[in-house]
């Protein structure tokens, strides 16, 4: 059997693991405490973490008899230099439209209105 290889955009693709990573983000969780915050069954959370374990954003560490779910979040920058390069490519446009309208604006008050 092959191996699934995972990214952090499969990660975050889900609503249910965004949710898990933003509720272990700031401490780890075991598996019922997780669990508690949704209406899906426990077996349904185990796999979400299983592949947000396979993504590499979440670890678990035994501690006890408790397994505590850990977040990573290191991948999710990645994520941010990915996004980055759009903002951008869009903040540029939207500047240049800017400068358009206010053009436009400026030759209506003027009552020079160029085709």
């Amino acid at each position: 059997m092959t191996e699934t290889r995972r990214d952090v955009y499969q990660a975050i693709a889900d609503p249910t693991r965004r949710q898990i990573i933003g509720l272990i983000a700031h401490k780890p969780m075991n598996l019922n405490a997780i669990s508690d915050n949704f209406k899906i069954s426990r077996p349904a959370i185990s796999q979400h973490i299983k592949i947000l374990t396979e993504c590499g954003m979440v670890v678990i560490h035994q501690q006890g008899r408790e397994r505590l779910c850990e977040a990573k979040l290191d991948g999710l920058k990645e994520v941010n230099d990915w996004i980055a390069d759009y903002k951008r490519f869009w903040e540029n446009k939207l500047d240049n439209l800017e400068a358009y309208l206010y053009k436009l604006q400026n030759q209506k008050k003027h009552g020079r209105r160029k085709k």
